[in-house]
């Protein structure tokens, strides 16, 4: 039997921490630990949790933002394995015991994802084309956009010792990131069928809070190919999507007179280019 702890980051989400915690509470294969992190919630949820989910793991930290509190979970625990879960999603009933049926068949893998319903505003819709999932070396898949839902994964922590956890300076696309740290150094196992409804369209998202999600994939891109040796055609591969986001971002640079960021996209385009 895996061990299996599950970490819910949440801030000011007191309206869907129930529907997220209950489906996890509801796994047909139960997770060894439960672990909540309120990232300094001003909406009551940590006296909620207290009283509601007594036998739940709570931990309380300042507001530092989704990383840090994924992290604090991550490192609070034993369990051989994590298994994330934001606290506007939803698990199905059997998303633990399918993937550990799947890890007990392929062992060697230590990343195991899947598909997903996506519901926004609550209306069930269908994924485009880029949003498709898939497993294998997909180092490559990622570079676009995020290929992998945090809600949908469970990690051996082995992979966390060698690739390091979630970067706590990126306020956004911090998973996106996480992805291409492991991606690019070991396959993922991937599980067809959908077993985690993905919320989205409510007011808090990270997508709606922050203007040019790009700018942050840029830092994890540059930030991979410093510090990561990738092999040539990753490399490569990297570096060409690095300069397609910042031709992207300095065009809208420069339609709205960010000078500031004007300059950074074309200091990035000189040094990636040469």
């Amino acid at each position: 039997m895996l061990s299996i702890a599950v970490v819910i980051p949440t801030y000011n989400r007191i309206t869907t921490l129930a529907r997220a915690i209950e489906s996890v509470l509801a796994q047909t294969s139960p997770a060894s630990e439960i672990i909540v992190v309120d990232d300094g919630s001003s909406d009551g949820t940590v006296s909620w949790v207290c009283e509601h989910y007594p036998q739940i793991k709570l931990i309380e930290q300042p507001n530092r933002g989704v990383s840090a509190a994924r992290n604090r979970g991550i490192e609070s625990t034993h369990c051989d394995w994590i298994a994330l879960l934001d606290s506007d999603d939803e698990w199905l009933p059997k998303k633990l015991e399918e993937q550990v049926a799947l890890i007990a068949r392929r062992p060697e893998h230590r990343l195991i994802h899947s598909d997903e319903i996506w519901i926004r505003n609550g209306v069930r819709v269908n994924p485009m084309k880029k949003h498709a999932k898939k497993g294998g070396w997909i180092f490559q898949d990622c570079l676009p956009l995020c290929a992998i839902s945090p809600s949908a994964v469970m990690i051996h922590r082995t992979l966390f010792d060698q690739v390091g956890l979630f970067d706590e300076t990126l306020p956004a696309c911090e998973d996106y990131d996480m992805w291409l740290r492991i991606t690019s150094r070991f396959p993922v196992l991937y599980c067809e069928q959908p077993l985690i409804k993905k919320y989205g369209g409510h007011e808090d998202q990270l997508s709606g809070k922050y203007w040019g999600m790009d700018r942050f994939r840029i830092q994890a891109l540059v930030n991979l190919l410093e510090l990561v040796e990738l092999n040539e055609s990753d490399s490569s591969a990297a570096q060409a999507m690095l300069l397609k986001k910042t031709a992207i971002m300095l065009k809208g640079a420069r339609k709205h007179g960010n000078s500031e960021l004007i300059k950074q996209c074309e200091a990035l385009q000189q040094q990636w280019s040469a």
